[in-house]
Parts: C-alpha cells; sequence; structure tokens
C-alpha cells in the first residue's frame, strides 16, 4: 500500500515492482490472475512471471482456481498462501487488550479480549499482554516459534522508528517507555507499534467499511477519542506522529480539565469518562434514569450508559446525544479540512449506532461545506471492536510478507555479485 506498511525494499525496479504485485495480490479479494496484474501494472506478461514465480519460489503466495466462476473453466489466480505462517495483531485501550491471531492470509483463528487499565503502567500491562499471547497460542497448539510478526497498538502518539510513545495523556508512566523493544526481546520477533486510531483505519480500509476508498477518516470513540487519517491511499501521521488527536480539540475554552492539562477538549466533553462522569453528575441530583439502580455511583461506565440508552433511557440517550453533537462539531472540521470520502465511527461507545451517530450526522450537515459534506458518508465501523487489532493484524501481515520477499530479493543480489567477482577473478 505505501512506506508505512512495509520499510523501502532493495532498491531496483524489479524488487519495487514485486512489492506492488504482492500488495495487488492481497488486497484483491478472491485473487487475482497474472493477466490482471500485468494489465494493472503495465507490464509485459514476462515481467510479471518472472517476478510471480519469485513470489511462488518464497511459498507465501501461491496458485489456486478462481471462486467467481459460476460456468466453464475456472481461470488460474494467485492468493496469500495462508500455510506460509502466523501473527498476531493486539490493541491495548484504555480499559480493554484485544488479540487476535491471523495466518498469513489474514484469516482469524482466535481471539481473547480483557479488562485492563492501561494506567496500572507498562510493566503490568506487557505481562498482561504476554500471558495473554501465551494462551492464543496454546488454545492454538503453536508456540512463539510458529509466529512471524506482531502487530501492537496503543492509545497514545507513536513514534513510530523507536516503538514507543511520547507524552500519552491517557497513559502515565508509558512515556518514551521502549515498548517495541521490550516485546521483541520477551518475545523473540519483529513487533510493530502503531496508534490505535491509526491502526483502526487501516483495518477497516483492509477488511472493513473503508475498502476501496483513498481518503478515509477512521474515529475511535473511547475513554478518548482518537482519528486515523488515510490521505491519498496513505497513512498521513504528522511530524512526530501524533496528527489525528482530534480529542484535544478545544471545543469550551472554559470547559472540563482534560487528561491533557487543557480544558475543554473534545474528549473530556464527549469521551468514555466524560460520559460516565456525566451519568453520576445525573444521578446524585436525582434525575430519572435506569442507572440509579447501579451502585456504587461511582462503578457507573460509558458502556453502562450506551446500554441504558440502547433499553430506552431517556436520560441516557441525552447524555450520548450531546456527545455525538460535540464529536460532529470536530468532525464537520476535519470533513472541511480534509475533504475525505468517508467517515468511519468505531470504538466501545460507537456500539450505540444511531443513538450516537445521528446527532454527529446532522451535525457535520449543519457545520461542513457543502461540497465536502455530499461526499462524505458518516457510518459505523464494520469490523466493531476488532478495528484496532485487525489493522495491527494487517500490519503485522505486510511486514511479515514483505521481509520473507526482501530476503529472497537479497539473497538473489549476492549470488549475482559472488558470481560476478568468481568471474572476475
Amino acid at each position: 500500500m505505501n512506506s508505512y506498511l512495509w520499510p523501502t525494499p532493495f532498491q531496483n525496479v524489479k524488487n519495487i515492482n514485486k512489492h506492488t504485485i504482492l500488495d495487488l495480490i492481497r488486497f484483491t479479494p478472491g485473487g487475482i490472475s497474472r493477466v490482471e496484474i500485468a494489465r494493472r501494472m503495465d507490464l509485459s506478461r514476462a515481467a510479471v512471471t518472472a517476478i510471480v514465480n519469485d513470489l511462488l519460489a518464497t511459498g507465501i503466495i501461491r496458485e489456486a482456481e478462481s471462486r467467481s466462476v459460476r460456468s466453464g473453466r475456472p481461470p488460474i489466480v494467485l492468493e496469500i498462501n495462508p500455510a506460509r505462517g502466523y501473527v498476531i495483531g493486539i490493541d491495548f485501550g484504555a480499559t480493554h487488550l484485544n488479540l487476535l491471531a491471523a495466518d498469513i492470509s489474514a484469516r482469524i483463528l482466535e481471539e481473547i479480549e480483557v479488562e485492563i487499565d492501561i494506567q496500572d503502567g507498562p510493566e503490568a500491562c506487557l505481562s498482561e499482554a504476554n500471558s495473554r499471547v501465551q494462551e492464543l497460542l496454546a488454545k492454538l497448539h503453536l508456540n512463539l516459534k510458529d509466529i512471524l510478526t506482531i502487530g501492537v497498538g496503543v492509545p497514545g502518539p507513536i513514534v513510530a522508528e523507536a516503538g514507543m510513545v511520547v507524552a500519552p495523556p491517557i497513559m502515565p508512566g508509558w512515556d518514551r517507555y521502549p515498548i517495541r523493544d521490550t516485546l521483541q526481546e520477551l518475545w523473540g520477533c519483529p513487533v510493530s507499534v502503531n496508534n490505535d486510531a491509526e491502526l483502526g483505519v487501516l483495518g477497516e480500509w483492509a477488511s472493513g467499511a473503508g475498502r476501496g476508498e483513498r481518503n478515509l477518516v477512521y474515529i475511535k470513540v473511547g475513554t478518548g477519542i482518537g482519528a486515523g487519517l488515510l490521505m491519498d491511499g496513505q497513512i498521513y501521521r504528522g511530524v512526530t506522529g501524533s496528527a489525528g488527536e482530534i480529542g484535544h480539540l478545544t471545543l469550551d475554552e472554559n470547559g472540563p480539565v482534560c487528561a491533557c492539562g487543557n480544558q475543554g477538549c473534545l474528549e473530556a466533553i464527549a469521551g468514555g469518562r466524560a460520559i460516565a462522569q456525566q451519568a453520576k453528575q445525573a444521578v446524585q441530583h436525582g434525575q430519572r434514569t435506569q442507572l440509579a439502580s447501579i451502585q456504587p455511583i461511582e462503578s457507573i461506565t460509558a458502556r453502562d450508559v450506551a446500554a441504558a440508552a440502547q433499553r430506552g433511557d431517556l436520560l441516557a440517550q441525552q447524555i450520548l446525544a450531546r456527545a455525538g453533537m460535540h464529536i460532529g462539531i470536530a468532525i464537520a472540521g476535519l470533513v472541511n479540512m480534509f475533504n475525505p470520502g468517508m467517515v468511519i465511527i468505531g470504538g466501545g461507545v460507537a456500539q450505540t449506532g444511531d443513538i450516537l451517530l445521528e446527532p454527529m450526522r446532522q451535525t457535520v450537515q449543519r457545520r461542513s461545506l457543502p461540497a465536502a459534506t455530499r461526499a462524505a458518508r458518516i457510518t459505523t465501523a464494520m469490523l466493531g471492536h476488532r478495528s484496532s487489532s485487525m489493522g495491527a493484524v494487517i500490519q503485522a501481515l505486510t511486514i511479515a510478507l514483505h521481509q520473507v520477499a526482501e530476503r529472497k530479493e537479497v539473497m538473489v543480489a549476492q549470488k549475482t555479485r559472488e558470481s560476478s567477482l568468481v568471474t572476475t577473478t
């Protein structure tokens, strides 16, 4: 897809074409024929055959009969070979940990989700992740040697090259902690660390509601609020990895204090913690609501508010509608600024559906420019709570697949140089 997905390969035209063809094969549902690859890449059939033969030799792709032909002899297509290995995708949320195991065709084999508190710090949370990875492997009768790569998403600004977060608002104790290096030493395989909202947009682009979109925004509404931005087919991360921190847009300069230290941030007004806090205050003031039955009052969560809203609780619906309106104000700014074709709303709070989504749509309609609004579809995440963990799987697969292809190319180049040295001698 782009350099966000895989490192710059060994530089020759054939190898660059190889990586592009590999992505064509993996992101084309049902496989793709050599003829179609040649057409899309504007390459000769001979050039495509040479590259495909190299990929077949690595075992990461295979030939198969097309399953989309209803009659006649089905053509031979190329697809990812699922038997070549396994990856794991991990999504750290503020209050949850989700793990997916997949083969390299991106077929999900097993899933584990548990509650955590990201504020417990990196040692405790990474230890929990390690325990759950071992549990996942045991269920599949695998061990760490079978895992090619592990992708990890965390809810904070990422310095991808260093594999760590910098000044994350809702992750006390994690600032500059060597997440990637710690996990690579623990697991003995390549580990990729990325922002959870960026992985959310990647997951929805590859396997969810955003397939085929080149300009896409994914809004993750959970304890915090973040955005993943896909612009002209590439993930936009910004200079320091903090692009998309929509939760820290100021909506009310005199509003509630946010975890980042500022006042009136979107997250402090419409994030999961804010939703829960508004519900607690309403109960304390004696307002009529199903939430009053939850004791102690301090234990009320945004999930409780969402469940009450879906059962018809008026107060809970009003709280979520206000949150949707405020999030819509921020989305309207993104729509005006980036002009996306689709905005996908994901995260735990977003599972309430139209109770939250409809106020967003109405607000975006009112507050963004007509030319931008007409093009922007606003919908919920097709992958639900899996968007970010699936994005972590896609990122892990990308690294694994392209590293295999790259090793093949480097090996061929080394043999060529050795042959030339022998000839010269």
